[in-house]
């Protein structure tokens, strides 16, 4: 397969302004590959969710372009092809529900577009048992946890059958049980589904599960790798107003003061194994 055929998604110099003066994104040059992980991080106000709603037409740029699958976004007839392309998933479940049932609400999006009703019945059931919200299917969306309602959320664009995911900060109104319950669904959408997943968070212990991350700040992308080298970078992104996980910050302070340990650590047995060396080693 060439590189070309794998790219989903390219941004290429996209600027944007809500106001024709203002600019939120700031010549965004960025690649996204077919079955990726990527996390998009920045704080409030940083652009990252302009970001996200110009992948599928929500926002079109105000200059540079953008495709998806060789689509230009801008192009208004290409509109449900795009969309059919790349789901969208909210902060707030509630907006995206509308039916009185789980299953009726992950079946709205299929009806609305002529899809047979036994291909609805197999595809809903698909999509439910895969965010592990089959059992109910029955239950009025109201009764749900918010885990759970941002799960059947996820289910009903999955239904869709879409090769791109996007989710702009799904879990922020999540409690911890419930964004657990949304992490283990993304992860399981592409390892087993293949789908390709763009997470628009703040949170790091999010953005460490994925494949890459990407750093947006005042409109500009200013890391962009594996979790291991976009969080060594501790300075620059406490500059941009961001933490770091943990062990990171652990580890960063420690070389501060003269202990040579390996700066890419992510979890706490990486860290342990980090220190157990510099020990072994004597590296002070």
């Amino acid at each position: 397969m060439t590189l070309a055929s794998e790219q989903m998604i390219k941004f290429e110099n996209v600027h944007f302004s809500y106001d024709g003066k203002t600019e939120i994104l700031k010549g965004i040059d960025v690649t996204i590959e077919k079955g990726q992980f990527v996390a998009v991080l920045g704080h409030n106000g940083s652009g990252k969710s302009t970001f996200a709603r110009l992948i599928n037409s929500i926002l079109v740029p105000t200059e540079g372009k953008i495709t998806v699958f060789g689509i230009d976004t801008s192009d208004e007839e290409k509109l449900y092809d795009i969309r059919h392309k790349v789901g969208m998933v909210f902060q707030n479940p509630d907006n995206q529900i509308v039916a009185a049932v789980v299953e009726e609400d992950v079946a709205f999006g299929l009806e609305n577009t002529g899809v047979p009703p036994e291909e609805i019945r197999r595809r809903v059931d698909e999509a439910l048992k895969a965010v592990g919200m089959y059992e109910y299917r029955k239950h009025s969306p109201g009764m749900l946890s918010g885990g759970q309602k941002q799960r059947v959320a996820i289910a009903g664009i999955i239904a869709m059958r879409p090769e791109c995911i996007v989710l702009d900060e799904p879990t922020s109104m999540l409690d911890p049980a419930g964004r657990r319950d949304v992490m283990n669904t993304i992860r399981k959408l592409c390892g087993s589904y293949g789908i390709t997943v763009l997470l628009i968070t703040h949170y790091m212990d999010e953005a460490v599960q994925a494949d890459r991350v990407i750093v947006i700040d005042e409109g500009r992308v200013i890391l962009d790798g594996v979790p291991k080298n976009v969080f060594s970078n501790v300075e620059i992104l406490k500059n941009a107003g961001l933490d770091v996980p943990q062990v990171t910050e652990l580890v960063f302070e420690l070389r501060k003061h003269g202990i040579d340990a390996d700066p890419a650590v992510l979890t706490e047995e990486e860290c342990v194994n980090a220190l157990a060396s510099v020990l072994k080693e004597g590296k002070t």
